[in-house]
């Protein structure tokens, strides 16, 4: 029913938009008469629209979900930008606030859940060769997904043409940088990790939390286990600090976007379903051109495969929610043949270290706030965005939304603007329902794959 009453809503809203937009042009032509009467109609779809807006607010109110707060929100968002440009200029400033709060998540959520993923699998020395393999299978794959990601969206060229000229000017980023080779690698390693977290620096924060982690793994139990608590406790308490921030996002994202239509007009919302079907199809060509050859390559049942992990995947992609999945999922690899003892290894660790439809969202997003900026990254800062992508992804998959976390610290490290960023909120449930989706399937296949690897998958 609810479902229901939000259709009604966005469909009202739609035919008075669409009927507003081609009689503007008409209003335009005629003369006289002609053209009171066409600015009466005009003007009484203005009047439609906001009302399908208002009962779209009302609605919002009383189902009182966070996504379908935030799509509220930037429906209107939109509608101010395209009435009442002005006041939209002047909206900014909640976007703004926003995204400082989301920076101060960056790097004490990417540093906690880094050392708590690393520090907390200490029986990787103990699993020795299998812990070697999962990692190595999930980073060469995760490069997969990544390449994938940016090779669709620079073909789709799905940012190009929002020009955010305002967005690039206002000084909201880091100034960019020609590096050379050298530059480039010592830009990797901290020198100072108070002020790599001050300026930004998420792939300096992501080093040392690494180094960290694996000094912590190092030192003996009895040492080790209050600090790994203590970092634990940190990872929780930013979960529930994004949670908090969260509940500002429909402002803030609805700001974002009443700035950007001001500023470059209703061409942005072709741009983000342009993004949607990217996506998808980017999330299809992974599927079918990496999992599938994995798979064959690896000797997996193929019938039997698809028909354990269909549930588990359905689960996810309903809900967004990989951790919903993963009990669900864990029963139906044990069942598939997968001994209990790999499973609960690699199915967690791939949780945090695996994320395959993530990754590619990632990369494909990031270049699209580039596209969107009219800012050409070369080949070298290409590479080093995706290591940076590669290594931020890790650890933080149970957080609500942590890709908008993660690629705003990105983005911010390279100098690039963060309102394309806001502007994808609008459809980050749409996008987290099959990023979510690959994220589950790719951990399923990752334990076959590692237990055929290791000798141990029963095939009967």
């Amino acid at each position: 029913m609810k479902q229901r009453a939000l259709g009604t809503a966005v469909a009202l809203y739609a035919v008075v938009a669409l009927g507003w937009v081609l009689m503007h042009p008409v209003r335009l032509t005629l003369s006289g008469s002609g053209l009171h009467a066409s600015a009466a109609l005009s003007d009484a779809l203005l009047w439609l629209r906001w009302a399908a807006l208002a009962a779209l607010l009302v609605y919002a109110g009383a189902r009182r979900s966070l996504t379908t707060w935030i799509f509220a929100c930037m429906v209107l968002g939109a509608e101010i930008g395209n009435d009442f440009p002005a006041v939209a200029l002047n909206l900014r400033v909640l976007s703004l606030v926003f995204l400082r709060l989301i920076k101060t998540i960056i790097a004490p959520l990417l540093f906690a859940t880094l050392v708590s993923g690393i520090a907390g699998h200490a029986d990787l020395k103990r699993v020795g060769r299998m812990g070697v393999k999962a990692i190595v299978y999930f980073e060469v794959i995760t490069t997969f997904a990544l390449t994938i990601g940016l090779g669709a969206i620079r073909i789709s060229q799905a940012g190009a043409g929002i020009r955010l000229t305002g967005a690039v000017a206002a000084g909201d980023a880091l100034p960019t940088q020609r590096l050379t080779l050298v530059d480039t690698i010592l830009h990797v390693f901290p020198e100072n990790i108070a002020k790599s977290v001050a300026e930004g620096q998420v792939l300096q924060v992501v080093v040392f939390a690494v180094l960290f982690g694996i000094a912590l793994a190092m030192v003996r139990e009895e040492r080790r286990k209050p600090l790994l608590t203590l970092v634990e406790s940190l990872a929780e308490t930013m979960f529930k600090f994004t949670k908090i921030v969260m509940l500002f996002a429909p402002i803030g994202a609805g700001a974002a976007l009443a700035y950007t239509v001001a500023t470059t007009g209703l061409g942005v919302l072709g741009n983000l379903a342009r993004l949607l079907v990217t996506l998808y199809a980017a999330l299809a060509v992974f599927v079918l051109a990496v999992l599938l050859p994995v798979a064959l390559v690896a000797r997996v049942p193929l019938r039997r495969f698809l028909k354990a992990v269909a549930e588990p995947v359905t689960i996810a992609f309903a809900t967004a929610n990989s951790e919903a999945a993963l009990p669900i999922a864990m029963e139906k690899m044990e069942e598939l043949g997968v001994p209990r003892q790999v499973v609960a290894f690699v199915m967690p660790t791939g949780y945090s270290f695996n994320l395959d439809g993530s990754t590619l969202y990632l990369s494909l997003a990031a270049i699209f706030v580039a596209q969107a900026a009219g800012v050409h990254l070369s080949l070298g800062q290409q590479l080093l965005l995706m290591l940076t992508l590669m290594l931020t992804s890790k650890g933080v998959a149970g957080v609500s939304r942590a890709s908008l976390v993660i690629l705003l610290g990105t983005v911010s490290s390279f100098g690039l603007p963060v309102e394309p960023v806001f502007i994808l909120l609008g459809i980050d449930q749409l996008m987290d329902m099959g990023r979510t989706g690959v994220n589950v399937l790719g951990n399923c296949l990752a334990t076959v794959v590692v237990a055929r690897w290791e000798g141990e998958f029963a095939a009967e």
